[in-house]
Parts: structure tokens; sequence; C-alpha cells
């Protein structure tokens, strides 16, 4: 019984943000239909150092598509030279249970983040929008910019980061790829003021942008709250949005509604419904240029194991990995 191995250089290689944007979308669009199986995120936590484990399964039933990441998240390995996020995603055969592929699933997790920000993007934000404000100028800020430049003419990228250094490393990573309209931004009030559409990408447990700060029509993607307790946006800008999840249940549990929702201050009927929903044509998108819309992005099993199950066809038709006999019939 032979098992695809595929490692992050192999991965990368087959990995293209337009293609995952369409598996993502694809994703979302069976998930709004009724036909996938993915229970909520399993989580280990490894208080003294400060980091945590998540197991997420997930079964597409129509496409066929099964398959399990593990992931990691670790702020303090940025001082350790390892990556925060590291993942290993494993597919399998529904038919029988047997495991297909074990692939590193990483930088499929950065992609597909991106490209669920970008779905959103593409049903919620106003068609003219074209500024993009960047909160946190970590490792997803590249593949925010990437994927939701894919679906807006995005003119001007804005940046801040508490961490100077970051913000001025993303700008001239920016300008090196040809994007010269770049401003960062000392203070994050002046970035929401001034952007279209703003990704926040950071671990933080206390708001970040503030209610008055983000002006009529913004859409925000809310990425960096995937855990209880983490939280970017004041609870009073969400109390004045269209909220969409990726999963109701996880982002009650994880999201970015988990602390007004824990303290009261949010109710669970206040949500708007899924991104699922939309892209199924089951509810409608933006209604209106002036309504604030938030989609509270948690990261789905199905969106990695989607994507990872694409990496495996295309790595088959190439001849690209290694074969292991890793269970004896």
């Amino acid at each position: 019984m032979e098992v695809l191995i595929l490692n992050g250089n192999e991965v990368q290689g087959l990995l293209s943000m337009e293609e995952v944007i369409e598996y993502v979308e694809k994703a979302f669009k069976e998930k709004g239909e009724n036909r996938v199986q993915m229970p909520p995120k399993i989580y280990l936590y490894f208080e003294r150092y400060k980091g945590d484990l998540r197991a997420m399964p997930a079964y597409l039933n129509s496409l066929d598509i099964a398959g399990i990441k593990i992931v990691n998240s670790h702020p303090n390995n940025k001082g350790k030279g390892l990556p925060t996020v590291m993942a290993v995603i494993e597919l399998v055969d529904p038919k029988s249970g047997s495991p297909l592929a074990i692939m590193d699933g990483t930088l499929i997790t950065s992609f597909r983040t991106g490209a669920s920000s970008a779905v959103a993007t593409k049903y919620l934000a106003n068609e003219e929008a074209h500024i993009l404000g960047i909160v946190g100028a970590g490792a997803q800020a590249l593949p925010q910019i990437s994927a939701i430049s894919k679906v807006r003419k995005i003119e001007e990228i804005r940046i801040f980061d508490i961490d100077r250094r970051a913000s001025d490393g993303l700008a001239l990573q920016l300008k090196e790829s040809g994007i010269d309209s770049v401003i960062i931004d000392e203070d994050p009030r002046i970035l929401a003021e001034n952007s279209d559409i703003i990704s926040t990408l950071t671990p933080s447990r206390e708001p970040i942008l503030f209610d008055g700060w983000v002006k009529e029509g913004t859409h925000v993607n809310a990425i960096g709250a995937d855990a209880p307790g983490k939280q970017e946006l004041d609870p009073n800008i969400l109390k004045k949005s269209k909220i969409i999840v990726d999963d109701l249940e996880q982002t009650v549990h994880s999201g970015e509604i988990n602390v007004p929702i824990s303290q009261g201050i949010l109710l669970k009927e206040e949500i708007y419904g899924e991104l699922g929903e939309i892209v199924a044509g089951k509810k409608l998108g933006r209604t209106s240029k002036s309504e604030i819309t938030v989609f509270d992005s948690t990261g789905l099993a199905i969106l990695d194991v989607i994507t990872a199950y694409y990496i495996y066809r295309k790595a088959v038709e190439k001849g690209i990995g290694k074969t292991l006999q890793l269970i004896i019939p």
C-alpha cells in the first residue's frame, strides 16, 4: 500500500493562487449546500510554550475527498528561526480508509487562508474597492495581498504593524515585486480610515481596530482570531456590521466573534450567515455600498483537504514526490 510523500518544495512548485481560489470557492459552495462533514477543530494547548496543536478532519461528500490536517500555532517560534505555523496533511481514500498522500501543509495553509479572504472579498467588498489595508505584516500578509489582488483591482496597499521593521520588510518585498504604491502607517486608525478593504492578521487578544475608525462601505477580513480569547476588532464594529463567518460553530468557539459572544455583547442571532451560503446563492452578499461587512475566518479543514487533493492529483500526473510502503497489507 504505497503512499505519496510530498515535501514543502514539491508542494510549493504545484501551488497557484488562482487555482487555490477556485478550489476554496468550490469548497465553500459545497459547505453551503450541506455536502461536507467537518467537525470543529480539536485543540491541544501547550501553555508553558505558549502554543497549541490542532487536528482538522474533513470530508467533501459529493467530491469524495477526505483527509485531516494537523497544524500548530507557536507565536514564539519567530525568535527561534522556526515558522509560527507548521502543518502536515494526510489524504485518505474514502472507499477503504487507506492513506493516499502525506504532504507538507504549511504553504497550503497560507495559500488557502489568503484564498478564503479573496472569496469573501469577491462577494462582500464594493466593486470599486481599490485600497487594501494590511494589519500585521507577518507571514500571511503576502498571501492576502496576492489573493485579494486577484478579485479586486488594488491600486494602493497600506501597512501597519507594531514592529516597524516588519512593515518595512513587507513594503520592500512588495516594491521588489513591482508594487510601488505602498504606504506604511504608524497608526492603525489612519490605515482604517483610508482603506476600502482591511485584512487583520495578528495574534492579538485585545482590539486593534476601534469603532469610528472603519468607514462606511469597508469590507474587513478578520483572520487573526483563530483560538479562544483572541480578538482584533472592537465589538462595537461588529455590532454595526454585517457579519459573515466561515463556520458558525467554529467561530463562536474561536473566531473574532468568540469574545463578544462569551461576554454577552453579541448574540449568535446577530450573525448574518456563513460564506458558503452566499457562494451557494442561498443568501445575498453585500446589499448596499454603505454597509460594513466583516468576514470572520477561523480556517476550515475542507479548504486544506480540497487544496491538498488537487495538489496530489497534479503530483501524480507530473510524477512528483516519493512513494513509501507505509502500511503492510
